[in-house]
């Protein structure tokens, strides 16, 4: 399974979305529960976003394995892409 991180901001409506769909997601099929997504606060933890050398502008944004995979306005289909692209599909 590939590691996931989640590039969010506590006002970001669209981040309190995303998390929205990834709850549903979970519960519509359990096996995504098995990805684990570690979400970071720019604002909170911006050493960890230069840790990782993220580069992007919006959020939310995604990376599976150091690879960014959306950025910016998501759809539940996206964040669903986000789950299979974790778990090797």
């Amino acid at each position: 399974m590939k590691p996931v991180y989640m590039l969010i901001t506590d006002w970001c409506p669209h981040c309190k979305r995303a998390k929205e769909w990834m709850k549903e997601l979970v519960e519509e099929n359990p096996e995504y529960a098995k990805v684990e997504i570690e979400i970071i606060d720019e604002e909170k933890t911006p050493e960890k976003i230069k840790e990782h050398n993220f580069n992007y502008y919006y959020v939310p944004t995604y990376y599976v394995e150091g690879d960014k995979v959306h950025e910016g306005v998501p759809t539940k289909e996206i964040i669903k892409s986000v789950y299979e692209k974790a778990l090797g599909r």
